[in-house]
């Protein structure tokens, strides 16, 4: 499959933080002809093994999104909600939301309510509902709910809800079918629960015990229109290696060793600073004894909205960095 497919194959699964199951099944499907291995952990962690003679090298792709939880039903039959993850009321206001049992509905806000200073608690899902107990019949407290919106390709760009990670999910499948083999003992995670406190990646890297590690996700953008200089990534220029960010400051070694392969495999690549915001590089990093840490970042405008960008050259040289990595005999430690 090409990379758009893999996306939205991946993304018809519902998986907010805390319901990753589907999203799981369709990976583990997909995955299956090129492992040598897979197994979940008690997290709930999609672990798929490529062997190799090498050290252990862990890449690690949340499975998970943002998302909504009913928590409260009026006798008037709304839902109220609270997050899953870094949701913005402001971004999401009057979007089209589904829950994991297919009712849809929509996020709206109170009538009174200034958009300028919008509070999660001034919002409420309408699903149709004439009455409290009519909406209980279709939703239960404790349902979570996903954008649900399209996704289309733009010219080299691709717009869908959920490119936070899902395109970097895409992203570790692509290289893993175009792996024959591998020179370390490769471990592609789908780790669960990134957006409420990077949870999966933690347990999953303590079970692996990896020698190096990369995060595998998206990473905001400075090339829009009053953009704040929050990130130094660019659609269209390529991969983005991680210098840091507000949950990991990566390995030097691990830095000059993406910059090398790039370089060497004629990967267009750019350095990926951000101010604010973290991977699943951020527990990696600090497991155990330590790891030698880094990341591989496909740059995305619109970071946790219903339309997220990406340029899928962008997402195309992720896949040939982590197949270089895969295939560099890296050094024991």
């Amino acid at each position: 499959m090409e990379l758009f497919e893999l996306l939205t194959t991946v993304n018809a699964a519902h998986g907010p933080a805390g319901d990753e199951g589907a999203v799981a099944d369709v990976i583990e499907t997909l995955a299956e002809p090129y492992a040598d291995e897979i197994t979940r952990d008690t997290m709930g962690n999609l672990i798929v093994r490529k062997k190799g003679s090498g050290p252990r090298l862990m890449f690690s792709a949340h499975m998970d999104s943002v998302g909504l939880i009913a928590t409260h039903i009026t006798k008037e039959g709304f839902v109220r909600c609270g997050r899953l993850g870094g949701v913005n009321p402001k971004e999401i206001a009057f979007t089209s939301v589904c829950f994991k049992n297919g009712v849809r509905g929509v996020f709206a806000k109170e009538e009174k309510a200034e958009f300028g200073k919008l509070k999660l608690d001034e919002c409420y899902i309408d699903i149709g509902a004439k009455s409290e107990n009519e909406a209980k019949k279709l939703v239960q407290v404790g349902d979570t709910a996903v954008y649900d919106a399209p996704a289309y390709c733009s010219g080299d760009k691709a717009v869908a809800p959920y490119m936070d990670n899902r395109i970097s999910c895409a992203v570790l499948l692509k290289a893993l079918s175009e792996l024959d083999s591998c020179a370390n003992d490769c471990y592609f995670v789908f780790s669960v629960q990134e957006e409420v406190g990077l949870r999966g990646a933690k347990t999953a890297a303590y079970g692996i015990d990896p020698a190096y590690g990369i995060a595998v996700d998206v990473t905001d953008v400075d090339d829009v229109p009053g953009s704040e200089c929050s990130g130094t990534a660019k659609l269209g220029k390529g991969a983005a290696i991680k210098v840091m960010d507000s949950s990991v400051i990566c390995h030097p070694e691990m830095v000059a060793l993406l910059e090398q392969a790039a370089a060497a495999n004629a990967i267009p690549s750019q350095r990926d600073v951000l101010r604010a915001g973290g991977t699943d590089a951020g527990v990696m990093l600090v497991n155990r004894a330590g790891v030698i840490t880094g990341g591989i970042s496909v740059p995305c405008r619109y970071i946790h909205t219903p339309c997220e960008m990406v340029n899928l050259g962008d997402a195309a040289a992720c896949v040939d960095l982590v197949k270089a990595v895969a295939k560099t005999e890296l050094k024991s430690v």
